[in-house]
């Protein structure tokens, strides 16, 4: 009898010769090889790992000690580091504070708001003091038409701040408004999105512009959000027939905001987003009209001319000054749930700075320097594996399946295991695998996992090149055995019929497999 496994079922691993191979282990190979042996992925390069959650038992594996570029899979690795590092319960704290003298209700001096690094600056807060997200957030928003905003107002928190401000008496400043955002160095997110990395974020740092068609001819209706002084916009949005597609974007020309395009009669609205040149003069200008909106006279001194930083006091001397208001955010683990939930790109990337800052550091540099240790202090083979940043889209992040899935393991060890298991997109549920499965799949509301994409344009050919998809996260079995898991399939070339979705979607097919045959 010949006995033939086409993806290595690990029969010696199991403790079994090959023709001894307990035939669900052939089947599942079989299984398997269906999908990745399909021939749209003839030039790619595929690793899989399945562990049993506790005892660690090998279950299945093709090259689980192969490098692979992760994408987004990246921000386990940095959310799992700013859980350790900050805490599930830490809470970001913005304050600001005042130079000069309060009498009889003017503040002769100027206000500082110091920036504290809080992702969402309450614009993302429930009533119920939750993050809000949707599956399709709206950092993405110029990428397609599927994006949809969050109903908290993004100026909830700059809104609070002045509130407190007049609460503490003061009712008109003769001086600037000022933004401290010193508290790391600044840097660039990878992958798309909004690029700059700074500790003052409001509303992601994007104007959010919605376009509705109307009548074919007519122009679209355009609503933004936040409304403020800081930009006005242009309308140069048609209305086309039904049968059009949408083509729109957003230029600039200083603080201009052209709106150009068409947009389909009858089509649902879409968001396209702007991000802000000068985050900090963008926060000053909206705490001023806050303070206005309050009722603060303010005098004809304005702090927003130029960059919101000029002039600032030392940073020691600012921690010195007196406190007028400060911002609470909700708790860590509600941005990481944010993070892992949208994928998103901008915060993540923040995480090593904001580890850096909450111990010592300043840099990029010096928050992976603490990733490195946190990782090998918990017995993560860290040596094997690259990082270059945090969101998985730097061209030196690789990593291997074991390394990802002893990660995954080790956090089942601690007490936020089970908050951090279900702050990962569902399969079939919510977040990016909302819509991998159909709602009869078996595994649908069974897999937790955290997703990635990586695609780059193949100019010369007019397509792309997916460089990576990835999944990998916690699965409940038809069995209900607990495992954990991951897949890495790089250099897919894209054309018609196949697209990132479509590989997101045999991802979720492999996990349908795994689901009911281990």
């Amino acid at each position: 009898m010949i006995c033939r496994i086409r993806l290595a079922i690990l029969p010696l691993a199991l403790g079994l010769a090959a023709c001894q191979t307990p035939r669900r282990y052939v089947e599942l190979g079989e299984a398997v090889s269906r999908i990745t042996d399909r021939p749209e992925f003839r030039h790619a390069f595929w690793g899989l790992l399945v562990r049993d959650l506790e005892s660690g038992e090998l279950l299945y594996e093709k090259n689980r000690d192969r490098l692979f570029h992760p994408a987004s899979t990246a921000k386990l690795f940095s959310v799992a580091t700013a859980l350790h590092y900050l805490g599930p319960d830490y809470r970001f704290r913005t304050t600001v504070r005042h130079t000069g003298t309060i009498e009889d209700g003017v503040l002769t001096g100027d206000l500082i708001l110091v920036a504290s690094g809080d992702l969402t600056m309450g614009g993302r807060t429930t009533d119920s003091g939750e993050i809000a997200f949707t599956n399709s957030d709206h950092i993405y928003a110029n990428g397609g038409t599927s994006a949809r905003l969050t109903e908290p107002d993004p100026l909830a928190g700059i809104a609070e701040l002045a509130r407190q401000i007049r609460a503490a008496g003061v009712r008109e400043l003769h001086g600037r408004v000022l933004v401290d955002d010193r508290l790391f160095e600044h840097d660039e997110s990878t992958g798309s999105g909004p690029t700059l990395v700074t500790p003052i974020m409001v509303n992601d740092n994007l104007i959010d512009v919605t376009i509705t068609p109307t009548a074919p001819g007519r122009p679209a209706t355009l609503d933004w959000r936040p409304k403020s002084h800081a930009y006005s916009l242009i309308n140069a949005v048609t209305t086309a027939g039904e049968n059009d597609s949408p083509v729109l974007r957003i230029t600039s020309a200083g603080n201009v905001l052209q709106v150009i395009g068409r947009i389909p009669a009858g089509h649902d609205p879409v968001v396209r987003v702007y991000e802000v040149d000068d985050p900090a003069k963008f926060a000053a200008t909206l705490l001023r009209e806050a303070l206005e909106t309050q009722g603060v006279g303010t005098s004809t001194t304005n702090g927003t001319n130029g960059h919101a930083q000029h002039g600032l006091p030392s940073r020691e001397q600012v921690a010195g000054l007196p406190t007028l208001a400060t911002l609470v955010s909700p708790p860590f683990s509600q941005n990481a749930r944010l993070i892992l939930k949208v994928s998103h790109n901008l915060h993540a990337s923040t995480l090593p700075l904001l580890v850096a800052a909450n111990n010592g550091g300043r840099t990029l540099s010096d928050g992976l320097h603490l990733q490195h240790g946190f990782l090998a202090g918990v017995g993560i083979d860290v040596d094997d594996i690259s990082f270059a940043g945090a969101a998985g889209g730097a061209r030196a992040d690789y990593l291997t399946p074991e390394v990802t899935v002893q990660l995954l393991r080790y956090i089942a060890t601690t007490h936020g295991y089970e908050r951090f298991r279900t702050s990962l997109p569902i399969l079939g549920v919510d977040g990016t695998l909302a819509d991998v499965v159909s709602s009869s799949s078996p595994a649908r509301g069974k897999v937790w996992a955290k997703t990635g994409t990586y695609w780059l344009r193949n100019t010369m050919n007019q397509s792309s090149l997916l460089t990576s998809k990835a999944l990998a996260g916690y699965m409940q079995t038809r069995s209900g055995k607990n495992v954990a898991f991951a897949m890495f399939v790089n250099g897919v070339p894209l054309g018609p019929g196949l697209t990132t979705k479509t590989i997101g979607e045999r991802l979720g097919r492999l996990c349908e497999v795994f689901h009911d045959s281990l």
